[in-house]
Order: structure tokens, then C-alpha cells, then sequence
């Protein structure tokens, strides 16, 4: 007899968890295991030891604890669970961040009846899975070709940064100069002009004034 795949569905939106866990009744190999509303939910829910499940659906904007938290937790913890992202962002970033996490897929939601079972075989079967979409954009940012820029939340880009590089931006914001960043952190000015090369990459912006605006959004000043 084939073994069973079991499945938790993590979204904020009751609507879009029916639909999921509706194709994903279709196929009699796989199976729903509950459902996660926020991203606190579903912390708790895999906290539980008598709660399993093969492969985690996992959407990226939950409430009171998101997607790339969720993702941290089991990072951190060292925990070996199967997750596919399943979110309406696009953008290559958020993609190649939440694989740096340890995610082993990602699905548009735009594509995801046409994707999802398939995606659950295969990352419960070990292998990584993209909808065409995303494959596509991954292929051209490996080949180095510049890939589109998709949706993503508006606090993404500030998320992925370090505290490093949190504490470079506050510090260019105040007008301190690469020395005395490199002081103040005890740091060579040549780690701090790395840094600050970082920032303007990450953050598409072009010099120290797009950065200390940066800063002032996110209240580092």
C-alpha cells in the first residue's frame, strides 16, 4: 500500500485554504493535516510532538508572525521539514531568500491549482519544485541574466537585512564617515565600504542619501 502524504496548509485567508485543500483532495495519495491561519499558529501547531506533517504549504504575509519567520523558526531550530512557499509575490529576492532558509519550493498563487500536487510529490519525494514562472525567473538569475522584478511586500528588503547591516545603515544616516563607522564598530573601513556596497545592492537605491531615507522609514534615526 502507498504510503500517504500528509499536508498543513498555512494562509491567512480561509478562502484561499479551501480551495488548496479542495485539488489537493482530488488525489487520494495525499492528505490534509489541519490548517494555520497565522504564522503563530503554525509554530504551535508543529510545537505539538503529536503533530506531523510531510510538507508544509506556507504562505509569505500571515499575520502577527509571517512566512519568513515561520521559516527562521524551523532554520533556527534545526528542523527538518519540507516547506512550499505558496504566495502572489514574484519577486526573484524573496524566492532565493526563502530557499537560503530552507525552503524546498515555491509556487505563485496565480498557478497554484495547476501546481500544487504536483509540487507536494515532489518535495515530499526530496526534490525542489518551482511553478514555471518562478523557474524561469531562477534560471535567468543563475545564468546572469537580469531577472524581472516581481510583486513583493513592502517591508521585504529591510527584513533580509543583518543587524551588521542594520547598524551600517543608522550610523551613514547620522553622517558618519566609512572611518567612523569603521571605529564605532570596531571594524576596518574596508569591511564597512563592503557593507555599505551591500545596502545600496539590496536596497536598490544609488548613494547615502536613498540609504539614510531608508533609515528614517524604518525608524534606525
Amino acid at each position: 500500500m502507498k504510503k500517504k502524504i500528509y499536508v498543513h496548509v498555512a494562509d491567512d485567508h480561509k478562502i484561499l485554504i479551501e480551495g488548496i485543500i479542495a485539488v489537493i483532495n482530488t488525489d487520494e495519495d495525499i492528505e490534509i493535516r489541519d490548517f494555520s491561519l497565522t504564522g503563530k499558529e503554525v509554530i504551535d501547531w508543529f510545537k505539538n510532538k503529536e503533530n506531523k506533517a510531510d510538507v508544509l504549504i506556507l504562505d509569505i504575509t500571515m499575520p502577527v508572525l509571517d512566512g519568513f519567520e515561520v521559516l527562521k523558526y524551523f532554520h533556527e531550530k534545526r528542523l527538518d521539514q519540507k516547506v512550499i512557499v505558496l504566495s502572489s509575490y514574484d519577486d526573484i529576492k524573496i524566492v532565493q531568500e526563502v530557499l537560503k532558509l530552507g525552503a524546498s519550493g515555491y509556487i505563485s498563487k496565480n498557478n497554484a491549482g495547476e501546481h500544487i500536487i504536483k509540487a507536494i510529490k515532489a518535495v515530499a519525494g526530496g526534490e525542489q519544485y518551482f511553478s514555471n514562472d518562478i523557474q524561469n525567473e531562477l534560471i535567468k538569475a543563475l545564468s546572469g541574466q537580469r531577472a524581472k522584478k516581481g510583486d513583493m511586500p513592502e517591508d521585504f528588503l529591510f527584513e533580509t537585512l543583518t543587524d551588521n547591516e542594520k547598524h551600517v545603515l543608522r550610523l551613514v544616516a547620522r553622517e558618519l564617515s566609512t572611518g567612523e563607522i569603521a571605529d564605532r564598530m570596531n571594524l576596518s573601513p574596508h569591511t564597512v565600504e563592503s557593507y555599505r556596497k551591500k545596502l545600496l545592492k539590496k536596497l536598490n537605491v544609488k548613494n547615502s542619501v536613498g540609504l539614510a531615507m531608508y533609515a528614517v522609514k524604518y525608524k534606525l534615526v
